[in-house]
């Protein structure tokens, strides 16, 4: 963090990641506890089918990470995803571009759904998993925004990269030396 950003540059920079990282944590939980008193309590109680059987919401529990791996490591999976989410923070506040509103929403997406997770493993032991995508693994709203804010993360990191530094201002010219000298008569 530079010494020469103001307060409310900084507050700027904080604010979006902050808003739509509470947003997708609080839309996460409420859509969860919407599935567990619609479509369980007990997994594959009952499903929703909303196009086809292809796609349909259905309650799962999930104990492993992305895509069902790594089943019944749940404390392992909290203190790997605060130290991820810890690095995100710093690697926001330190090093990426975090005046380019996209990034700090990318980040919001990442941070607020990680948060999800993190506290259905705390609370449950697993993850609550509803929304069912053809043979895609069940997921949830957290995990949807994980992984558009990581692409979207990516996708600039890779695609556009460090932007060039402003070019420094020049120091400020004394010219009083110069105009002492020229303002005197030269005998020849």
């Amino acid at each position: 963090m530079s010494a020469s950003v103001s307060p409310s540059t900084q507050t700027q920079r904080w604010l979006l990641p902050l808003l739509v990282g509470v947003s997708i944590f609080v839309l996460d939980q409420l859509s969860k506890a919407w599935a567990v008193n619609a479509l369980g309590p007990e997994p594959g109680q009952r499903s929703i089918y909303l196009v086809g059987a292809s796609f349909k919401l259905m309650y799962t529990r999930n104990t492993g990470v992305a895509f069902g791996l790594f089943q019944n490591l749940s404390p392992l999976f909290i203190v790997t995803s605060l130290l991820i989410i810890g690095g995100l923070i710093y690697a926001y506040a330190a090093y990426l571009p975090n005046h380019r509103r996209l990034i700090q929403g990318a980040t919001g997406l990442i941070v607020g759904g990680a948060l999800g997770n993190v506290l259905d493993r705390i609370r449950h032991g697993y993850v609550v998993d509803f929304i069912s995508v053809g043979w895609w693994p069940v997921f949830n709203l957290a995990d949807s925004a994980i992984t558009v804010g990581t692409i979207t993360l990516a996708t600039y990191l890779i695609f556009v990269g460090d932007e060039p530094a402003p070019a420094p201002l020049p120091p400020p010219r004394d010219d009083t030396l110069l105009d002492e000298l020229l303002s005197k008569d030269v005998e020849v």
